[in-house]
């Protein structure tokens, strides 16, 4: 079954999870203001699947079953399935902002991986749990909230030698049927509204913290389970041009005694495996990541033309703005090639599966990471200071003060002053509030910080096939025109030479 928004939203009244958010207990989850724009977000994942036009790129064929599912439950089986998810998440995110959901499809595949390698290293039966456990996602079109970054403590000790052992989740029970889980996650994306958590280790791990490297799936109203969340965008708040109607909640989840069953238990302390997990994890995520911050570079970019327009500038005549949406442009649509080539070069996994290439992903991450400030900072550069000084939404209703703020912050005689406001309001939203600094935040330091990136980009680039290239280059002494290059007496050149002697002292 592939579900509709609205059947997305219905589905949540079947689970009851504890969820406090700003102090105050949940009662509904679905029903909650405060959560309204997170549950509308993931609901155009459900939506565009439903569209006619976008059927392509939001449904596949899930090859292990032969069914039609959701792209965000999808394990990706070739390069154009890999290219279909990019579209996807650009497509939904530059309508949402961030969509969440893709996370989902980034856990499902890294997953389906380590699964099969624990198998056959360890003889385990864990990847038939698992597609046992993924047909039953894709056939319920469930959304499910990725727990990996833990509360980590003190960073300078490993997980065993932390004084609270709860700053990570770990194994603290085996019982015959099952695990028993203990710990926190910190950061949850999409937390209240999903309808399960896989929990997965957030970091490489020792013989010693075997415990710590578990990963199995949870119901987000299982006993034990306590969700410490914030609002999704800015709900209510009537300066919320974009926000109000689309952002996301994250939230921190405690796991308090909670008891797994076998079969939903996917690592239990194999902690080799546990950590090829996180690093697979980490590139299918990173790939999707450049396809929703492209979508978010799409909303810039519009947005940003559009007040251009509005203020009565035209970028053909103005080099300065045309430079400047220019500059923009590329930032966004340069990562997000970043994106199709790992796409193109991806890599087949023995469990069947496709993972992009990890140097193309971790370097588009890493580009918008550390470009999402330029992003910023340009959309503000076209749109001028009006952005930041333009009066509150409720003095466009004050009979006191509109007629003269409509007299005087008008922009181009043919496009409304109410056209000009709201551009500036959303740019203010996207950008600017405290909405945009969760977009900048999360594109820092969602899918781990720049720093993970550039390790994975050494770790994975041929530096050694390079090295030798120079090598050879240098051993057959090459110059341009083709002749030997070499410092040895006799062999500097066709007709040889010889080393000068020391002069004579007379």
């Amino acid at each position: 079954m592939i579900m509709t928004a609205s059947d997305y939203r219905e589905s949540l009244r079947a689970y009851k999870p504890r969820v406090f958010i700003n102090g105050s207990a949940v009662d509904s989850v679905p029903d909650e203001p405060l959560l309204a724009p997170g549950i509308n977000a993931v609901g155009v994942t459900y939506d565009f699947a439903d569209l006619p036009e976008y059927l392509p790129v939001m449904r596949a064929r899930q090859g292990t079953s032969g069914e039609i599912v959701n792209r965000m439950v999808h394990i990706d089986e070739s390069s154009t399935d890999l290219l279909n998810k990019l579209e996807a998440v650009r497509l939904v995110c530059k309508v949402s902002g961030c969509a969440m959901r893709y996370l989902t499809h980034d856990a499902l595949n890294g997953i389906f991986q380590a699964t099969r390698r624990t198998d056959d290293a360890r003889n385990t039966d864990y990847s038939e749990r698992f597609l046992d456990y993924l047909h039953e996602v894709q056939d319920r079109d469930l959304t499910l909230a990725v727990a990996m970054t833990d509360a980590k403590g003190d960073r300078s000790m490993r997980p065993g030698l932390q004084a609270n052992p709860d700053v990570y989740v770990h194994i603290k029970e085996r019982r015959p049927g099952g695990i028993v889980i203990r710990g926190t996650k910190a950061i949850v994306t999409g937390a209240p509204y999903a309808h399960e958590f896989l929990v997965m280790p957030c970091r490489t791990h020792t013989k010693e913290d075997a415990d710590f490297a578990v990963c199995c799936a949870v119901p987000v109203d299982a006993p034990g389970v306590t969700i410490i969340a914030r609002p999704a965008g800015r709900p209510g708040e009537p300066a919320a041009k974009f926000s109000a109607k689309y952002g996301q909640s994250t939230g921190v989840v405690v796991f308090d005694d909670v008891f797994v069953p076998h079969e939903r238990v996917f690592l239990a302390g194999e902690y080799e495996e546990g950590g090829f997990l996180t690093t697979s994890y980490a590139t299918h995520h990173r790939h999707s990541c450049i396809g929703a911050r492209a979508g978010f570079g799409d909303l810039l970019i519009g947005a940003g033309a559009v007040m251009i327009e509005a203020n009565g500038l035209d970028a053909d005549r103005h080099g300065h703005i045309r430079e400047q949406m220019v500059d923009l442009i590329t930032i966004t649509e340069g990562f997000f090639a970043c994106g199709v080539a790992a796409s193109v070069y991806c890599t087949e996994d023995p469990a069947g599966s496709v993972v992009p290439d990890a140097v193309f992903s971790n370097i588009g991450k890493l580009l918008l990471a550390t470009k999402i400030y330029d992003m910023q900072r340009i959309a503000h550069y076209v749109s001028g200071g009006l952005i930041v000084a333009l009066p509150g939404p409720d003095e466009d209703h004050n009979p006191e003060t509109r007629a003269s703020l409509t007299a005087v912050l008008g922009g181009r005689s043919d496009i409304p002053r109410e056209r000009r406001m709201e551009a500036a309001r959303l740019i203010e939203d996207l950008t600017v509030s405290g909405q945009g600094g969760w977009y900048s935040v999360i594109s820092l330091h969602g899918g781990g910080s720049p720093e993970a990136m550039k390790r994975e980009i050494w770790r994975n680039y041929p530096v050694v096939e390079k090295t030798e290239l120079v090598r050879n280059l240098l051993d057959r002494g090459v110059l341009a025109g083709g002749e030997s290059a070499s410092k040895q007496p006799g062999r500097c050149c066709a007709a040889g030479c010889r080393v000068p002697k020391p002069p004579e002292l007379k």
